[in-house]
């Protein structure tokens, strides 16, 4: 202990040893000492003062002087020792003082910010009520206008007549399936036009299979709970969601997080990043919906149609409709500027199946949904009815994905398989099976559909024509959440649970 000395100089007026330790103290220290923990200063084993011996030599009845302190030369080391052992002591209680304090501040940015996010949720909740207090006077007649009144009856009508038990939400009105129709149709003479020759700059199977790693992005989102659950891109900009509860849009060539989107309150499980690279979409295990713009903070429309975690999302053409599909066994149909669903249909009738993905298909008029009992479904938007049915996975489908020619989908499952489908034969074509038969979280096609990325444990790239494994990438630590073609497909940008993002070229 620093405040009890041992004698190594000058003696002391009374010195005593200690049998415990070996050790020579003063006795008045020592005595304090024993008082006041009872354990041996140096020790620390359990003694009392009865045990001290007293030191007595020569006729002075001092205690020897020690050697190395018969000269001044020597009294300086010593002195200089004590010195050294005194700073280094201060700089380690200055050190432990420094990380009690980083520890103490982080703990008081969790407490204001959990209670800023209570503070907001009550408000919101207040909101909410206050909102549903004075909806329900108008609601109830009497007290509206009488074009009002008229209005609301009109609305309340048609909702029943189209509510027909299978969960419907007002159908598509005239003008938005002609909208639908009038873009498929330039869509459709645009991929005919673009099938005739490809791209000069299409990357070669030779070169796919020189994909090498440039950059690892691994501090995007909260290393508190890290993993990365969505990705999209548009050009250099990734649209990333995680376990954090946040969506980031991020320039992974600037390294510069563009904006970061709060409000959901549960973990991300789909993004969608629009072409305008303003307008970003996310989709959370909370059952909410929300659109974003990364000049704004806040949301700007929240789409509340399902009862469960909503699993996947998938952009209409048209840029102003989205495709959602949750763990409550329905698909929806909304409107990304008003919030407002159009239809809402049940995978099945009287059945609880969980739909975990969904796709549209490149022209916008049909789609497909995974579900929780291995079928892959290819519906009718218009109709709002199933078109076909394609069985053979062994477990969940978990991704989907539609070539750009519009020929072909490709359906991964938990049972580590992707499954080719011939949608003009309705009929499977090509089953691959991954290395270890992990589940695949994600498959995308290029924009020109020659190469399929299968993320699962890994990343591969498989040849469509071939229908060869071209590149397989083991850069991630963990499964692979997101894998999204470049232009041209000379580079890969993917996601993981590691909580990187990783960038390939060529």
């Amino acid at each position: 202990m620093s405040f009890i000395c041992t004698i190594s100089g000058e003696p002391t007026e009374d010195p005593v040893v200690s049998p415990v330790s070996g050790h020579v103290f003063d006795r008045t220290l020592i005595t304090k000492f024993i008082m006041e923990n009872g354990t041996d200063p140096i020790t620390n084993t359990e003694m009392d003062e009865g045990q001290l011996v007293s030191i007595k030599g020569g006729a002075t009845g001092s205690a020897p002087r020690n050697v190395s302190g018969t000269s001044i030369p020597s009294l300086l080391k010593m002195l200089q020792d004590e010195w050294d052992t005194v700073m280094l002591n201060s700089f380690s209680l200055r050190q432990q003082l420094q990380i009690a304090r980083q520890e103490l501040s982080h703990s008081l940015y969790q407490h204001d910010a959990a209670c800023r996010v209570i503070a907001r949720l009550t408000k919101e909740l207040t909101a909410a009520r206050e909102a549903l207090s004075t909806l329900k006077p108008h609601t109830a007649g009497g007290h509206t206008r009488s074009g009002e009144k008229d209005r609301i009856e009109d609305e309340v009508s048609m909702d029943e007549e189209n509510d027909d038990g299978n969960g419907e939400q007002g159908g598509l009105s005239e003008q938005v399936i002609a909208k639908l129709d009038e873009k498929s149709k330039s869509l459709t003479a645009e991929r005919k036009q673009r099938g005739k020759t490809l791209p000069e700059g299409l990357a070669k199977v030779e070169e796919i299979g020189e994909l090498k790693q440039i950059s690892s992005h691994t501090a995007i989102h909260s290393t508190g709970t890290p993993g990365i659950t969505a990705l999209d891109i548009r050009g250099t900009l990734a649209l990333t969601g995680g376990l954090d509860r946040t969506a980031i849009l991020y320039d992974y060539e600037r390294e510069q997080v563009v904006q970061t989107f709060k409000g959901h309150s549960k973990k991300i499980n789909a993004v969608v990043l629009l072409a305008d690279r303003k307008t970003a979409i996310s989709a959370s295990a909370d059952s909410h919906i929300r659109v974003w713009n990364s000049e704004e903070t806040s949301a700007k429309a929240v789409i509340d149609v399902h009862q469960a975690p909503v699993t996947d999302i998938s952009l209409n053409a048209t840029g102003d409709y989205i495709l959602s599909s949750s763990d409550d066994s329905y698909w929806a149909f909304s409107d990304i500027h008003t919030g407002k669903t159009l239809t809402k249909v049940a995978v099945e009738k009287d059945s609880n199946i969980a739909i975990h993905c969904i796709e549209f298909h490149p022209d916008g008029l049909i789609f497909g949904t995974g579900t929780a009992d291995a079928v892959v479904k290819i519906w009718d938007l218009k109709s709002q009815s199933n078109a076909a049915n394609f069985p053979g996975h062994n477990s969940s489908v978990r991704s989907i994905a539609f070539s750009e020619n519009g020929y072909y989908l490709a359906t991964g499952s938990d049972d580590g398989e992707v499954k080719l489908w011939d949608l003009r034969k309705l009929k499977n074509l090509k089953t691959l099976a991954t290395e270890q038969k992990q589940p695949i979280n994600e498959l995308s096609f290029d924009m020109t559909g020659t190469f399929l990325a299968i993320g699962g444990q890994n990343v591969q790239v498989i040849h469509v024509k071939t229908w060869q494994d071209v590149a397989n990438l083991n850069e991630h630590t963990a499964p692979v959440t997101g894998v999204r073609f470049g232009e041209n497909a000379r580079s890969l940008v993917t996601s993981s649970m590691d909580k990187s993002l990783r960038i390939f070229s060529i």
